[in-house]
Parts: structure tokens; sequence; C-alpha cells
């Protein structure tokens, strides 16, 4: 049996990868911090339905002897290495810690794979943020960086990191570019989750309007379950490379919006308000991919459409803002709040 090793396996690539290794058969090691084994409930959210055919290992990725001693105990096979500080808004109020946790984690983890297993199959989580200031639409794998926040430039160390790690000591190191992907399991602080919560909420009478900044901005959205099936096929392949993985299509924030207020039967024209705070510093407007390679070399497709998407993560939050209704109020004042 096959043995894996994951960072980030709480959040929502982490939880639809280890479900998808467990349907292949290996045996999965997840490596989180020790204060989610404290509350398994709410920082373990996404794993409980897997949680008696996983095993996790407490520790921290800005520790280099935690991860040591994770990957010896271990010994892994494949090493998927999903953890960072991801949220992109949150890296212009604190570039340190974003810089540090995301630039040594990757460091110490390639390092520690190379001394103990140099055997295994690593991948690196890439985002399209590292292209910033695109030159050129769509962008493919040679398309130059030009990161715009420190997220971006964190995850542009990364690549370079495991691309030297890949040359300099042979290692099977692989980059996966991934554009924007979603799902109901996306953090709240997300926009595409804020926009499908707050449309919920609002159809269900719970609050009246929805602030968002820049509405023009464009993103190549998927679904990110379909995005974890291409970080196992680059582990499967005969020589280590790097891959850009998105839909290949463009929509807005204010597409996004509308979707989802339609599907409700909503204008999103009465609740939408544009709040300056939500602006970025220095935008990214427009991110737009090639996933040709990706295509040819692994058959890898995106099966979800954006519709598809939009749709399920409004539908599931739909589905959790009712259920906290019923919990906080009675069965008459429901009825009157989504009349």
């Amino acid at each position: 049996m096959k043995k894996v090793f994951i960072t980030g396996i709480t959040g929502q690539d982490g939880s639809y990868l280890a479900e998808l290794l467990l349907q292949k058969g290996y045996k999965v090691y997840g490596f989180v911090r020790r204060v989610a084994l404290e509350d398994e409930q709410h920082r373990l959210q996404r794993i409980l339905n897997i949680l008696d055919r996983i095993e996790l290992i407490p520790g921290s990725i800005e520790s280099y002897p935690s991860i040591y001693k994770a990957i010896s105990s271990v010994r892994p096979d494949e090493v998927y290495h999903l953890a960072a500080q991801s949220f992109v808004s949150y890296s212009f109020e604190d570039e340190f810690s974003t810089l540090q946790s995301n630039i040594s984690g990757t460091h110490y983890i390639l390092a520690a794979v190379k001394d103990i297993v140099p055997h295994a199959r690593f991948y690196f989580a890439g985002s399209s943020e590292m292209f910033g200031k695109v030159n050129t639409v769509p962008q493919n794998e040679n398309t130059p960086f030009h990161p715009r926040s420190a997220y971006g430039i964190s995850k542009v160390a990364g690549f370079d990191l495991t691309r030297n790690y890949r040359e300099a000591y042979n290692l099977f190191a692989c980059s996966g570019i991934l554009y924007n992907h979603e799902s109901p399991r996306r953090g709240f602080e997300f926009v595409t989750r804020k926009i499908t919560s707050h449309v919920a909420m609002i159809k269900l009478g719970i609050i009246s309007k929805l602030e968002l900044g820049n509405l023009e901005a464009r993103r190549d959205w998927g679904h990110a379950k379909d995005y974890v099936m291409a970080m196992w096929l680059m582990l499967q392949q005969d020589t280590p490379a790097d891959f850009i993985i998105c839909r290949g299509e463009n929509h807005s924030v204010l597409e996004f919006c509308e979707k989802a207020f339609s599907y409700v039967g909503l204008n999103y024209k009465d609740y939408l308000v544009i709040n300056p705070k939500f602006y970025r510093p220095a935008e990214v407007e427009i991110l737009l991919g090639d996933y040709s390679k990706a295509k040819n070399i692994l058959g890898w497709n995106p099966t979800i459409s954006f519709e598809e998407l939009v749709v399920e993560m409004v539908e599931k939050d739909l589905e959790y803002n009712s259920k906290k209704i019923q919990q906080f109020y009675p069965v008459q004042d429901q009825k009157a709040r989504v009349r």
C-alpha cells in the first residue's frame, strides 16, 4: 500500500485530495497543527467524514524539526504540500508571516524529502497569482511571473525552490499552477464563498446586503474536486514537470454575483454594495489559463462547469444557513423570515 503525506489536509484541497487517495487505496497521513486536534468539530470539519480512515500527525510547517520528524515516521511514497497562508488580501496586512510561512515551509519540506525519502514524489501547490500583472492572455507554462502580492511572491519562491530541487538533486518534484478553484468547502473569507453565503443569508432573510470591492476582476474559476485529480496525475507520470490547471474560460466577480443571485430569484442590484475597503492595494485584473499541456500529457480535463460550481455552492450555503435558522429561531419565526 502506497503512503501519502499531505500538508494542508484540513483545507478545501486537502480534504478532496485525501478522499481521492483513499479511493485509490493509499494510506493517508495528514500534517496538522496541534491545535486542530483539540478542536475537531471546527478545525477538522472538512475531514470529519474520513477521520477514522486517515492518520493525523501534529506539527508546524514553520518548524523544520517537526517536519523532519513527521516525514521520518511516515516515509511516504508521495508528498503533497498544500499548506499555506493562501488568503491574498491578508497577505497585504501581514506580509512577514505570509512570506515566512509559505517560503520556509516549502523549503523545509523539500529539504526533509531530499534527506529522508529522495525516492518520494513531491507536489507543490503553485497559484495563478504568480502571474499577477500579466502581459499575455491566456497564460501558459512559459508566461513570465509578475506577482502583485506577498502571497504571489511566496508562491513564485516555492515554485523556484521546487524546480531547483528537481534540477539540483534529481527529485521527482512538480508544481501545479492552479487557477482559482472553489467548492462548498471554500473558506468564508474568499470572495466566491462570501458571495454564495451572503446570497443564501439574504434569501433566508438573515441579512440584507453584500459588500464587495472590485467587481471587474476576472478569474478562471474551476471546481477543487477536478483540480485535485490533476495533482495526483502529475505524480503518476514518468518524468516530473510543471502544469497549469484551469478551465480556460473567464468570468468577472460581477458575473459570479449575477449567477448566484439569479439562482435564488433575486436581482443583485438590490443588495450589492461597493465598499472601497475591499479593494487590493495592487489588483490583479485578469487571469486566464491555457491547460493544453495538462490535457495533452496528463489526459486531464475539467468536468464541472462554472454554472454548476456556482449553483452547488449556493445550494450548500442555503442548506447550511437553513440549519442555523432551525437551531436559533422558533418554527413560526422561520416562516416569517423567508416569506
